[in-house]
C-alpha cells in the first residue's frame, strides 16, 4: 500500500480521477433519490438556510449570530418535523436502493396476462389498480388486503375486478407469476400539484410509486383511460401498446424472455 501511495502515476492521475468519479457517483445517486422522492423543496430550504448562516457569520451580524448559536439545535429539530415525510422517503430510498447497480435485474412476469386483462378492463370501463412489485418488498401493503397467492391469469384478474366482487375496490399485488393479494389499500400521494381531475385510484397509485419502486397500472372507471405510475411519476391516458412497451422497459423484458414464455405456453 505504501508503494502505491508513493507512486507518481497514482498520486497525479489515478487518485484525482478516482476522487472525481466517486464524487460524481454520489451526486448522481443523491439527485436520483431527490427526484424520485420529490424532495427538491427540502434541498432548496436547506441551501437557503446554509446561505443565511454563512452571510450571518461572514458579516458578523450580532443578533442573527446569537440566534443561530442558541436556537440552532431547535431549528434543526423544527426542520426535521416539517420535512418529516420527505426525510422518511429519502432514508427509505437509501436503505432500499441498490447503489452499486445502475440497472437492477427485475423479476420475471407473465406480462401478456396482465396486458390482456388491462385491455379488457379498459374497454369495459372497470376501475382497477394492478401493482407489479420490483425490488422493494410490499409486505405492509399486502397486509392491508386479502392474501390469495394464486397463479396469475387474465381470467382471475377480470374476476377480481368484476363489479360485484368484494375485492374490486382495492389493488391487487402481483409478484412474478403470482397474485399475492387483492383488495389492498395504497398510500395516497402527498403531491400538491397533482391534477384535480384525478380520483382516489390515481392518487393511491402515485402514492405507492413515491414510496416504493413498484409499477402500478390504473384503469379509470369513468373514462376507461389507462395510466401508469412508477418512480414518483404518473403517465396518464396511454394506449395499451404504450403501456406494454413501458412495462417491458421498466422490467428489462427482452425478446428472448418473450420467446421463452411462448415456448412454455405451447
Amino acid at each position: 500500500m505504501d508503494w502505491l501511495l508513493r507512486n507518481a502515476f497514482f498520486r497525479i492521475i489515478l487518485r484525482p480521477g478516482l476522487d472525481i468519479l466517486l464524487l460524481a457517483f454520489i451526486i448522481y445517486k443523491c439527485y436520483q433519490i431527490l427526484v424520485q422522492t420529490k424532495a427538491i423543496q427540502l434541498l432548496k430550504g436547506t441551501m437557503m438556510l446554509i446561505l443565511i448562516i454563512l452571510v450571518t457569520f461572514l458579516l458578523n451580524l450580532k443578533t442573527l449570530s446569537w440566534i443561530f448559536k442558541y436556537v440552532g439545535p431547535s431549528i434543526i429539530v423544527f426542520l426535521a418535523v416539517i420535512f418529516q415525510p420527505e426525510l422518511r422517503k429519502i432514508f427509505t430510498k437509501i436503505g432500499q436502493d441498490r447503489w452499486f447497480r445502475f440497472i437492477s435485474r427485475a423479476k420475471k412476469y407473465h406480462f401478456e396476462s396482465v396486458i390482456n386483462s388491462v385491455e379488457i378492463l379498459a374497454t369495459q370501463k372497470r376501475g382497477s389498480l394492478i401493482v407489479l412489485s420490483r425490488n422493494i418488498g410490499l409486505k405492509n401493503i399486502i397486509e392491508t388486503g386479502t392474501r390469495i397467492k394464486a397463479e396469475l391469469s387474465t381470467s382471475l384478474i377480470l374476476t377480481i375486478f368484476s363489479s360485484d366482487a368484494p375485492l374490486h375496490d382495492g389493488a391487487i399485488i402481483i409478484e412474478e407469476d403470482t397474485i399475492i393479494a387483492a383488495g389492498c389499500f395504497l398510500p395516497l400521494s402527498e403531491q400538491i400539484d397533482i391534477r384535480k381531475s384525478f380520483g382516489t385510484r390515481h392518487r393511491a397509485a402515485l402514492g405507492l410509486a413515491e414510496e416504493t419502486d413498484a409499477v402500478v397500472i390504473i384503469v379509470s372507471e369513468e373514462t376507461g383511460a389507462i395510466s401508469l405510475a412508477y418512480d414518483a411519476h404518473l403517465l396518464y391516458d396511454l394506449s395499451i401498446e404504450e403501456v406494454s412497451k413501458q412495462i417491458k422497459l421498466l422490467f428489462e423484458y427482452s425478446e428472448e424472455d418473450e420467446t421463452e414464455e411462448v415456448e412454455i405456453e405451447d
